[in-house]
């Protein structure tokens, strides 16, 4: 089975942009791809598209045009970019299609995510006891993670600091700014011990990937970006995710180490192999866990890590080059779409000022979701 490539990428800005709803946003972002892969409209052969607040992805073709594609709408919490670009990969390598596209755009109101109970399977008493807002339970699961792994707090503030730092050189990205770590840790408190910087915002913003068979691929001319591998997988028993009610004395893995392991092995590589990733950090908590579910080092050597700046951009694993969700803020279903979006930019060497240096030839990206869903992607050059 030849691979799958992607041969066309678009973004929208991220943050806020008065004026345009979040499906003009995608259709800006489609666009935009369209013109990067030099085809129209009329050559897209399927689509999957997802957004959780701005209605269904599939009715874009209102402003796209009239083509009678396949467009199948995805719905997967954070996860869902990286669950429609799964779909779309899936639809190619089955020998069906040459050519298709995955989109995610959103446009959130300010203020946290604040989900209905109902809709997770979980009795109002938990709405009503405030624990849908992911705030808290993002604060009290990395609380849990610090204790047990000998963690200090400020290694939460390492995080947010190198995030705004790759913030500030990324064009698409919406906090811009630097902020340095004593400002960082002296911030207001929002859930113990996570304060206002360490938590990313509901935002807007919309991504398009354009993936064709390898044949289509060479027959465009484009860049030979692999997707070597896509893989989503749910959460197993005993693990604690995202609005969990409780916790199992008896712990079980993640998503993201199932996702991960089964990445892995279907792309024949390991962590060693990586050259830049993009992690899910919703928070700063996030990419902590995140650098050991994945693989990338063992719980409890994040802090010093971070300290050896071993995931800075000129480090020996960049992580979040483009300042991740912290920076960019989290539209749900563009969010995993971003982080594909900025390792094609890295593997093809257009990162601007924030290129890793050394011509990275792998990617990896990981993006989380509730109730406890993750979809990572391996790309290779």
């Amino acid at each position: 089975m030849s691979d799958v490539c992607i041969v066309g990428a678009g973004i929208h800005p991220f943050g806020r942009t008065e004026g345009r709803d979040g499906m003009d946003q995608g259709v800006y972002a489609v666009k935009q791809a369209l013109k990067d892969t030099g085809v129209s409209w009329e050559d897209i052969e399927f689509a999957f598209g997802g957004s959780a607040a701005s209605g269904a992805a599939d009715t874009m073709v209102s402003q796209l045009g009239l083509t009678g594609i396949q467009f199948i709408n995805v719905s997967n919490g954070c996860a869902t970019g990286g669950s429609a670009l799964n779909a779309a990969a899936s639809a190619i390598k089955s020998g069906e299609y040459e050519i298709g596209m995955a989109v995610g755009f959103d446009k959130h109101p300010r203020g946290a995510f604040n989900a209905d109970p109902a809709s997770y399977g979980l009795p109002n008493w938990y709405g009503e006891a405030g624990y849908m807002l992911t705030t808290q339970f993002f604060g009290a699961k990395i609380m849990r993670y610090l204790h047990e792994h000998n963690l200090s707090t400020e290694t939460l503030g390492r995080i947010a600091e190198k995030a705004f730092r790759n913030g500030a050189k990324t064009d698409h990205a919406w906090r811009r700014s630097e902020v340095d770590l004593e400002t960082i840790m002296n911030a207001p408190m929002i859930s113990d011990p996570l304060n206002k910087y360490m938590f990313c915002s509901p935002a807007e913003g919309a991504v398009a990937l354009i993936l064709a068979s390898e044949k289509k691929a060479k027959e465009l001319g484009m860049p030979m970006i692999r997707l070597k591998t896509s893989v989503m997988r749910t959460r197993p028993p005993g693990s604690f995710e995202v609005f969990a009610a409780s916790i199992d004395v008896e712990r079980g893995g993640t998503a993201t180490e199932l996702a991960a392991k089964a990445a892995f092995e279907q792309a024949g590589m390991g962590p060693e192999d990586i050259d830049v990733a993009q992690l899910q950090d919703t928070e700063a908590g996030a990419e902590i866990m995140h650098m050991a579910e994945n693989g990338f080092c063992a719980h409890g050597d994040q802090e010093q890590w971070l300290i050896e700046g071993k995931t800075e951009i000129h480090g020996e694993l960049p992580v979040n080059t483009d300042g991740g969700c912290l920076a960019c803020g989290e539209p749900i279903g563009a969010s995993g779409l971003r982080q594909v979006y900025e390792n094609v930019m890295q593997l093809r060497g257009t990162a601007g000022a924030r290129q890793v240096p050394g011509d990275p030839k792998t990617g990896y990206t990981q993006v989380y979701g509730a109730p406890g869903v993750s979809a990572v992607t391996i790309l290779q050059r």
